[in-house]
């Protein structure tokens, strides 16, 4: 029987696939739909956009700069891509010039809040990071 032909009544909700199976995510298989969230939200300009917004709105233009060296290609994929998985409002006010402005919500908040502990994780571990380039460099694995 398929979930389609079960009959519902009009104000019955349709069940979950976790409510239909008895799977559960894991980033650790290949087909899991997680790893693309993850993608999108550790992608380069996903950290940085995340990183951003957690400061406040910013209007595109205003991100743009803040992010610096995104092109504007980049980051109106990179803010779609959020708003679709549900990390970025997108607010535009119609008035005259056009107002947009991008916000956190707060699953977003909470995916920020987890990148942005990593990243800064990623700047206090650089002069580590250096040695250890070095002695693999100077090792027989760094030469050939």
């Amino acid at each position: 029987m398929s979930v389609s032909s079960v009959e519902r009544q009009p104000d019955e909700r349709r069940p979950t696939v976790r409510e239909l199976t008895a799977w559960e995510p894991s980033v650790r298989e290949p087909l899991c739909p997680s790893r693309v969230v993850l993608e999108h939200v550790t992608s380069r300009w996903g950290v940085l956009v995340l990183a951003a917004l957690l400061e406040r709105s910013f209007r595109f233009s205003e991100l743009r700069r803040e992010v610096g060296g995104v092109s504007e290609k980049m980051l109106s994929q990179t803010l779609r891509t959020l708003e679709r998985d549900g990390f970025v409002d997108r607010d535009a006010k119609p008035v005259i010039p056009p107002r947009v402005d991008y916000t956190l919500t707060a699953m977003g908040r909470e995916a920020a809040e987890q990148v942005w502990g990593l990243a800064r994780w990623s700047e206090r571990q650089l002069d580590a990071v250096a040695a250890a380039r070095a002695a693999y460099d100077a090792s027989d694995r760094g030469s050939g």
